[in-house]
C-alpha cells in the first residue's frame, strides 16, 4: 500500500495528491499534524533517505527556531525537532514500500509511476 505523508493544508501536498489522482495512483493519506508522527517512524525514514533530506530547513517553522536549536544539527537532534514540530518535515513523504520519495517533482513521480498513458493501460 502506498502512503503519502504530509499536512492537508499545504500547496505542495495538494499538487502531489492531485498528480497521484490524475494518474490513477491510489495512496492512503497520513496527515501528521492530525495523526502525529513518532520518533521511531522518523528514525526509520532517516535511515532510508537521510535526515538532511527529511528536514525542511527552508520553512518558517525551522527558520523561526532560536539559533541555538539550529546549531550542531545531527540525526538525533533533527528527528527530535521534526517529531516536536511536524511542519519541519519536508513534504510530501511518499512511501512506496520498496522506496521513498521526499518532496514533489512531477518528473520523479512519472519515473516512479509512469506517464498518464502508462497508468491507463
Amino acid at each position: 500500500m502506498i502512503t503519502i505523508y504530509g499536512i492537508k493544508n499545504c500547496d505542495v501536498m495538494k499538487k502531489a495528491r492531485d498528480w497521484l489522482k490524475a494518474h490513477g495512483v491510489e495512496a492512503a493519506f497520513h496527515d501528521y499534524k492530525v495523526a502525529g508522527i513518532d520518533e521511531a517512524q522518523l528514525t526509520a525514514w532517516a535511515e532510508r533517505v537521510g535526515w538532511t533530506t527529511l528536514l525542511n530547513t527552508k520553512g518558517t517553522t525551522f527558520i523561526d527556531l532560536p539559533e541555538w536549536e539550529k546549531q550542531d544539527l545531527n540525526a538525533a537532534k533533527a528527528i527530535r525537532l521534526m517529531a516536536a514540530a511536524p511542519s519541519m518535515i519536508k513534504r510530501p513523504v511518499l512511501d512506496l514500500g520498496d522506496r521513498m520519495i521526499v518532496g514533489f517533482k512531477p518528473a520523479i513521480y512519472e519515473e516512479a509511476f509512469g506517464s498518464a498513458e502508462d497508468a491507463e493501460g
